[in-house]
């Protein structure tokens, strides 16, 4: 293998390693306690950072 092949699967070895590990040291997500992404045309008033919110 070459050294671009390895750095190759170097880094997607890590990149998996991470994803796993972060799923099983997660708690679980609530779908249902999650705000919307989008509320358009809902009638709910978006909750989004700082910038959107009234002054």
């Amino acid at each position: 293998m070459t050294r671009t092949a390895t750095r190759r699967w170097i880094f997607w070895a890590a990149l998996v390693g991470f994803v796993a590990w972060d799923v099983a040291a997660s708690d679980p997500i609530n779908v249902r306690l999650e705000p919307p992404i989008f509320a358009a045309g809902s009638g709910l008033p978006t909750s989004s950072g700082h910038c959107a919110m009234p002054k």
